[in-house]
């Protein structure tokens, strides 16, 4: 089982349940008229106090959320019933103790049953959790293993324990170095492992085969970056010697990606579709809500036609999304194909003015709600500038693992606008992988107030 996702569980269990008991102490005080309790009454303080030390204590160190009650509903909802009658049972010692009789046994009594039956439906609620986490799509990772060997084995075991969101999908070895029966089938040579890859919809490989035994590794490695696949190496060091490495330990086996990845943690990535969405909210409901009534009449008033602009881009993973725009060109031919530039004759009066200000991007805050892209991400590109610089540029398509966002590292750093020769985008990828490998919440506030900052005192790429 993967071990951050038990953590991740064990954490809402933890945080339902607590989160639970207070609010029931709250609304036991407001269906008994009691609502000064808190304000004024140290009892009842120090009451609540208990009742939460006392959960704490008799939850957290009685291994109630440990990883071998919770994959199992039955194990956990006795566990859970054990740690209930504990904390029962620790509550009546601690009244018949301070004998405070200014307590409301029926205050008490409401609230320690009614705990009990809300645990009872937060164990349901669990179930649905649970199986949200073992059907997420964007979770399940297709595994491909190159090599049949002793390794492969034993990466096999630990995978096989990360079964909630990992699926392993066979082995690409040549027939001839295969001796016995496999567990999961040898579904191509290594020659072939990009097409079984892509015919199985594999998003990680693994290989326990060295480019040092079989050159061919190396090309597999830069075509797994072209096809958004993760590669990972378990390892001969020698390729990794002069570049900068990733190490992880699956048990006692070490396996060496390309790049270190925050955002492939499954906390990075709800913290930041939470910033996404929180930003995107307050943007949307306190800009938005007048700024588009407001553009959308000088856009009808200086050329008339289509208020928004939608054009097809290249989004995570490669997939096309539909990105959103003020229009700030007339209607043209050449739209897909043809970057703006500064003296560009296909702007209209105030389209040049949205672009200079960055308010043509507003837009895609929308697209941000909609999970089509992020605050802070690698710019989306044209579909035909993605075609055509992933064949100029060897890590291009590296920036595709990640949602693209209204505003990046690259952008604060220059390198935004027309991009005239290929070095130029070299550095805008350099710069977007860079973000990739060295992400935090943080530096997504850090680029935001960036962005800010550039838009109001003016950028020299800005046309």
């Amino acid at each position: 089982m993967n071990r951050r996702i038990i953590k991740f569980l064990q954490l809402i269990l933890g945080g339902l349940d607590i989160i639970t008991l207070n609010i029931l102490v709250v609304l036991s005080c407001f269906i008994l008229k009691k609502k000064t309790f808190f304000l004024f009454d140290k009892e009842y303080l120090v009451f609540w106090f208990s009742l939460n030390i006392a959960w704490m204590l008799i939850f957290w160190t009685g291994n109630t959320y440990h990883e071998k009650y919770i994959l199992s509903f039955e194990s956990f909802s006795r566990r859970t019933m054990r740690a209930y009658l504990y904390w029962i049972g620790a509550i009546v010692l601690y009244l018949f103790f301070t004998r405070d009789l200014l307590l409301s046994r029926i205050f008490i009594f409401v609230t320690m049953s009614s705990m009990g039956m809300m645990l009872i439906v937060n164990r349901f609620i669990y179930i649905g959790i649970f199986q949200y986490f073992r059907n997420w799509e964007n979770h399940a990772k297709k595994v491909l293993i190159i090599g049949y060997n002793k390794v492969a084995k034993k990466l096999v075991s630990h995978l096989e324990g990360e079964g909630l969101n990992t699926q392993i999908v066979g082995y690409c070895e040549e027939q001839n170095n295969v001796n016995e029966l496999s567990h999961y089938p040898i579904l191509s040579t290594v020659a072939d492992t990009m097409l079984t890859s892509r015919k199985h919809h594999v998003n990680e490989i693994f290989s326990t085969i060295s480019p040092e035994q079989v050159p061919l590794i190396y090309k597999l490695m830069q075509q797994a970056d072209q096809e958004c696949i993760r590669f990972k190496l378990i390892p001969d060091l020698s390729y990794f010697i002069n570049r900068p490495v990733h190490i992880e330990y699956y048990d006692d086996i070490p396996v060496l990606s390309l790049r270190n990845e925050p955002l492939d943690e499954l906390i990075c990535r709800i913290k930041k579709r939470v910033f996404d969405i929180v930003v995107s909210v307050f943007v949307i409901i306190f800009i938005l809500s007048w700024l588009v009534p407001l553009l959308s009449l000088l856009i009808w008033l200086d050329s008339g036609g289509r208020v928004f602009f939608i054009q097809s881009r290249s989004g995570k993973n490669n997939k096309v999304f539909s990105c959103i725009k003020f229009r700030s060109m007339r209607k043209n031919n050449y739209a897909d194909i043809m970057q703006a530039s500064r003296d560009d004759a296909r702007f209209t009066r105030i389209g040049r003015f949205l672009r200079r200000t960055n308010l043509d991007e507003f837009p895609q805050f929308f697209n941000v709600l909609m999970g089509n892209m992020s605050i802070v991400g690698p710019r989306p590109h044209m579909l035909s500038h993605t075609e055509e610089y992933s064949k100029l540029i060897g890590q291009y398509m590296v920036r595709q693992f990640l949602k693209p966002g209204i505003t990046g590292w690259a952008q604060v750093k220059g390198f935004r606008g027309e991009t005239k020769t290929v070095y130029q985008m070299t550095q805008r990828v350099e710069h977007d992988i860079w973000y990739m490998e060295n992400w935090s919440l943080w530096l997504d506030v850090r680029i935001l107030f960036l962005t800010l900052f550039e838009t109001f005192k003016g950028s020299k790429n800005a046309f």
